[in-house]
């Protein structure tokens, strides 16, 4: 196992800079999720650790080793890619056991390497079967096998479950998860879906437009974002986004927006004093903490017209006016909400989030815990 130190790093192809000064330490034996919208330089920060793409500046190490210069082959790591890359004509057992071949691994060597891996990722009866036998998860799983055969320091993903239906991509997620629980082996995983960033990680590394925006544990990341980026990106539903601005001082202080919406100034604010009467704010909250009633202590509420009712089973989705926007509430559903309803809406105050209406920075007073 090592840990994976960028410092300083950038990436350029010509005039056009794919990562900017990245600086990122991933632990001894943590499962790290590099996650992004496409082109925000995740894959390409992963390719520098496989040794794929040349380091424009920076330092890049791999436990104590600076691995800047160093050939892909020596950095002990393994690389499990978006596509399966399979060789067809070869079986499972293989297929496994192909790179060690490569590497003039004892042959007693091979079989125990091939035997423990298959008995982890429960390959044990597929082991004489061809690619075209197998599902798209099985052959998901040989890909992953091929990687942990090897036993390298770090297991490098990218995006090894966007090929999968949803329903696989659920069963192989766990899969990796419990995978990694037994190797306890650095993990270093890129994906677009937030979802399976937070629910795999350690910790998360949300990126944009080639820069780190914020590391951390997914609940942090998740209850206190650094900016309006992260909170919009990290979530399923996306945040609510309302533009607004303070009215009052004190104890009667408020958030006011367009069509009279209005809400307290939650306490947490107030208390660092941190907006300014007039000033433009994002007030941001999520679907899930939305919910129909009415407000009780440390709760706000505005009422809000349903459009859109969405049933998902055990909840609804809502698409509703207020403000002058949609904004999205996921409810239960025995509220039985219909289109044309008029909803009161209730947020507790403990789950908004504000930002600076220029900088889109958090105006959290523990940002500086949080970033």
């Amino acid at each position: 196992m090592a840990t994976v130190t960028f410092e300083n790093v950038n990436k350029l192809y010509g005039d056009f800079q794919a990562v900017k000064d990245l600086n990122l330490e991933i632990g001894d034996g943590e499962f790290m999720v590099l996650v992004g919208p496409s082109g925000c330089g995740k894959t390409t920060s992963l390719r520098m650790i496989a040794g794929l793409e040349e380091i424009s500046s920076g330092t890049l190490r791999i436990g104590d080793r600076v691995v800047n210069d160093v050939p892909p082959k020596d950095r002990d790591i393994a690389m499990v890619f978006q596509s399966y890359a399979l060789y067809p004509h070869m079986s499972v057992r293989e297929n496994l056991a192909f790179g060690l071949k490569l590497r003039k691994v004892p042959k007693a060597e091979i079989e125990r390497r091939v035997k423990e891996t298959a008995e982890t990722i429960q390959l044990e009866k597929l082991l004489d079967l061809k690619p075209k036998e197998l599902s798209g998860g099985q052959r998901q799983r040989v890909a992953l096998g091929r990687a942990i055969v090897r036993e390298p320091a770090v297991f490098l993903m990218d995006e090894p479950l966007s090929n999968l239906d949803a329903k696989l991509r659920v069963q192989t997620r766990a899969e990796i998860a419990r995978l990694h629980q037994r190797l306890k082996t650095t993990i270093v995983y890129v994906t677009h879906d937030q979802v399976e960033a937070m629910t795999m990680g350690s910790r998360i590394a949300v990126m944009n437009d080639g820069a780190l925006q914020q590391v951390g544990a997914p609940q942090v990341v998740y209850d206190t974002p650094i900016n309006r980026f992260v909170a919009g990106f990290i979530g399923s539903p996306a945040m609510n986004f309302l533009e607004v601005h303070m009215e009052g001082s004190g104890d009667t202080a408020r958030l006011v927006a367009a069509s009279d919406w209005s809400i307290p100034l939650p306490t947490r604010y107030r208390e660092a004093a941190t907006p300014k009467a007039g000033k433009t704010l994002i007030a941001g909250f999520r679907p899930e903490h939305l919910d129909i009633g009415e407000a009780g202590q440390g709760a706000g509420s505005f009422r809000a017209r349903a459009d859109v009712v969405e049933f998902l089973g055990n909840e609804e989705q809502l698409h509703v006016s207020a403000a002058g926007q949609d904004v999205v509430a996921v409810v239960d559903s025995a509220h039985r909400v219909k289109p044309g309803d008029i909803v009161n809406l209730v947020l507790p105050l403990d789950k908004l989030q504000l930002f600076d209406g220029e900088t889109g920075l958090t105006l959290h007073p523990d940002a500086s815990v949080i970033n």
